[in-house]
């Protein structure tokens, strides 16, 4: 017996998704239709799918699942590495708390209708899955069009961190089979330690931090090498304590860029997004697609139907109190923009409806049409977006301008 046979390692499986990974990758940095860019993630979806059971018949192993499981962690890392807690605090973090409040009681809202008609099973998981954001699968798209910066970086920021940090919470506390009050327990300890780790990085940076920079361009790598220690370290303990791993990628994340905050190190941004998104994260998407069960989507009309009404309410839930709530603070165009971006979703839904199928609270239908409500999000949000905060405004001379012009015609 091998050794990679003694472990239920296929490398034939590992190949085929590595390929299909690369292969998505270089799809979406060929193929564009005028300024619409196809997002990889969606691409590395679909080619989950190809060569999952439903097309080539590839089936994932424990191996695979958990090698994935390494990509949602590094995911989350990069959505917790770009919240700068001291940019977001004050009116940002409220508005953003808020606006997840109003987005949770609509999708529960919504969730309850649902199940009482008898569409879904569970007005907790459905209403959890409407109710996410996926700020993680944005960075990329974001610091591309230099979106991160301004105000409009700083409130979306904001509402991506609740955004993915609450729906987190709510499966540890309320998701989950245990005990509520339990739960809160165990979350509060991990939290404990988290703080602890963070206090314990930051006061020992002065002799850390030079050591670090010195080898980020050695063979050494000592930056990258602990920053996956910390990844893997608490996605571990909070595995152990029977929370979400991805909680523990997440804090590693905000740790790390507190740790940050007063430092530029452009090198160690580059090698560690090449591991993450060369390695890790496409591996996660990958395997999320093969996980699809898209014949059950497809069996009926109202798989379809599902998954048209859920894009929808993608945007209900999270776009329309964007709209709303940040009248004040955000003009016309930033607002949508920020609508569209909060609507985008994916990496959780996927968490969540893998979750729901697995304790029998969701049919496969369903998760498959949330999913794919979720892969098209991310596929159209994103542009609406770019579209709404890159248009130039109107000035107010310019305003005046035109209806004097228009005025002048019409009397001519």
């Amino acid at each position: 017996m091998t050794v990679l046979a003694a472990i239920a390692i296929s490398p034939e499986k590992f190949l085929a998704i590595v390929g299909a990974a690369a292969i998505a990758g270089a799809i979406a940095a060929v193929v564009k239709f005028g300024d619409v860019v196809i997002p990889v993630v969606v691409l590395e979806l679909v080619a989950g799918v190809v060569i999952g059971p439903n097309v080539l018949g590839l089936h994932t192993t424990p191996f695979i699942s958990f090698f994935s499981s390494i990509g949602l962690g590094m995911l989350f890392f990069f959505a917790g590495y770009e919240i700068d807690l001291r940019r977001i605090s004050g009116a940002p973090m409220r508005l953003a708390l808020l606006g997840w409040a109003v987005s949770l009681a609509i999708a529960y809202t919504v969730g309850g209708v649902l199940a009482a008609a008898g569409v879904v099973l569970s007005l907790l998981y459905t209403g959890s899955a409407l109710a996410t954001t996926a700020i993680g699968t944005l960075i990329p798209i974001l610091s591309d069009n230099g979106l991160l910066e301004g105000s409009l970086g700083t409130y979306l920021l904001a509402a991506g961190a609740v955004g993915e940090f609450g729906p987190v919470v709510l499966v540890t506390l309320v998701l989950s089979a245990e005990d509520t009050l339990h739960n809160a327990l165990i979350l509060l300890a991990f939290m404990a330690v988290v703080v602890a780790v963070g206090v314990l990085t930051l006061r020992s940076s002065r002799i850390t931090l030079p050591l670090l920079e010195r080898t980020l361009e050695s063979s050494s790598q000592l930056a990258i090498r602990w920053v996956l220690v910390l990844v893997f370290a608490l996605a571990l303990l909070a595995y152990q304590l029977g929370l979400e791993l991805l909680l523990g990628g997440f804090a590693a994340g905000v740790i790390v860029r507190r740790l940050l905050a007063d430092h530029e190190l452009p090198a160690f941004d580059s090698k560690l997004s090449a591991i993450a998104f060369g390695v890790f994260v496409p591996f996660f998407f990958v395997v999320s697609g093969m996980k699809l069960d898209v014949s059950a989507l497809f069996d009926s009309a109202g798989g379809v139907a599902k998954l048209v009404l859920f894009l929808a309410l993608f945007f209900v839930v999270r776009g329309v109190p964007a709209l709303l709530l940040y009248r004040s603070v955000l003009d016309g165009r930033k607002r949508a923009a920020l609508a569209f971006f909060s609507s985008t979703q994916l990496p959780l839904v996927v968490a969540i409806t893998s979750l729901a199928t697995a304790d029998g609270h969701m049919r496969p239908s369903t998760a498959a049409a949330l999913v794919g409500a979720a892969a098209i999000s991310t596929l159209v949000f994103p542009i609406l977006g770019l579209r709404a905060a890159t248009r130039e405004p109107v000035s107010v001379a310019e305003a005046a301008s035109l209806q004097a012009g228009e005025s002048t015609a019409a009397s001519a």
